[in-house]
């Protein structure tokens, strides 16, 4: 007995209907969402508390691991989520042989500027980059 009556012969007979593909990505949306909310307000409170600071100061507190860590967390975490929101959107609205395109340039685009976020991160935080100015 079809447990579907509403679905058409033909998706019937080939089996189609929801994959379920779509929980893992929902998940890893809501995820990377709910991760970003205290990094977000870490970096915000990070960058007030050193307004007007000079590049020394925020060279040292850059220097810090945890400091570090936490921004690192934070880049990875944000281009995530921007991945992940932007596939989203090109799935819904670009049709044809211009959707995959899109979704390679988008995954590369997010993973080029975390990569180099987070080189930059470390480079400034083993004292490799960022000599004064």
């Amino acid at each position: 007995m079809d447990r579907h009556p509403k679905r058409s012969p033909l998706a019937r007979a080939l089996g189609l209907g929801s994959a379920r593909s779509g929980t893992a990505h929902w998940w890893a949306e809501r995820v990377s969402a709910i991760a970003l909310v205290p990094l977000a307000v870490w970096f915000a409170a990070s960058l007030i508390a050193r307004a007007g600071s000079d590049h020394a100061a925020v060279r040292a507190w850059l220097g810090n691991p945890l400091a570090a860590t936490s921004l690192i967390l934070l880049l990875f975490a944000l281009f995530h989520h921007t991945a992940l929101g932007l596939q989203v959107v090109i799935e819904d609205y670009v049709h044809g042989a211009s959707r995959f395109a899109a979704l390679v340039a988008v995954r590369l685009g997010c993973f080029a500027f975390a990569t180099v976020g987070i080189v930059a991160t470390l480079g400034i935080a083993f004292g490799g980059w960022g000599g004064t100015p």
